[in-house]
């Protein structure tokens, strides 16, 4: 799942090099993973009223499901 945020969220920013997952918890059912990317693609990876962001976390739920998890992102 992180190479799969991985590959969307570099094809988004101007800076490519900059972009980190981590995966902060994993208990249960639960993963909480963390989307670290520079300051100035912010915007490029959120868009406008959070659209992009929200297309992501669609994708990562649909993933999270065919596994039995229950998946948040947190952008940062």
């Amino acid at each position: 799942m992180e190479e799969l945020i991985l590959h969307i969220t570099k094809s988004l920013v101007e800076y490519p090099n900059e972009v980190s997952v981590t995966v902060a918890e994993e208990s249960g059912n639960t993963l909480i993973i963390n989307l670290t990317v520079a300051e100035s693609d912010m915007g490029k990876v959120i868009g406008r009223q959070g659209r992009v962001a929200k297309a992501i976390r669609g994708i990562l739920k649909a993933v999270g499901t065919k596994h039995n998890k229950e998946v948040f992102l947190n952008i940062g």
